[in-house]
């Protein structure tokens, strides 16, 4: 129970203010509220719904009027490149948007036919959830320089009161 426009020309920012006015409403209800709308895309997403509708009714054999929209979709297209002449000769350039429109009718007791239901879904733990073990830093081997001395070489080994009597230096 689909219909698609395909490169119409309207601009997706003026389709998709339409387009959220009737989504999630039932069919009557929709093409009530886009009869009585002063906009290009009231007229444009009127006839889709009259397509859907007899999509509805002669390929699924379903009733339309116990309907609702289940999702409309509005993409951007390819844009036409045109210009608007200037002084001395230069062009600016101006962009005429096209917009791909999808419509999808189903009953209001139905699911998403693409999403699942979050209840079923485990989600994965993200990078900031999962608990990291600390880095163990291990004694160094080397002896150069004081970077490479562990805590133990640094406590007794290098203060004047562990030297013995014999490395002591006499007087």
């Amino acid at each position: 129970m689909k219909a698609y426009l395909k490169a119409v020309r309207i601009a997706p920012k003026k389709a998709s203010l339409v387009a959220r006015m009737v989504r999630g409403m039932s069919v009557p209800d929709a093409m009530y509220a886009l009869e009585r709308t002063n906009k290009k895309a009231a007229r444009l997403l009127e006839d889709l719904l009259r397509s859907a509708i007899a999509n509805a009714s002669h390929n699924d054999k379903q009733d339309p009027q116990m309907m609702v929209i289940k999702e409309i979709v509005v993409n951007k297209a390819q844009a036409y490149n045109r210009g608007v002449p200037m002084a001395r000769g230069r062009i600016r350039p101006m962009r005429k948007f096209l917009s791909h429109i999808e419509l999808s009718l189903g009953f209001a007791g139905d699911a998403p036919e693409k999403k699942a239901s979050p209840s079923k879904v485990k989600k994965a733990p993200t990078a900031s959830q999962t608990a990291k073990k600390p880095v163990e830093k291990k004694p160094s081997t080397s002896s150069k320089g004081t970077k490479g001395k562990s805590a133990k070489d640094t406590t007794a080994s290098d203060s004047p009161s562990s030297l013995s009597a014999k490395d002591s230096p006499s007087a």
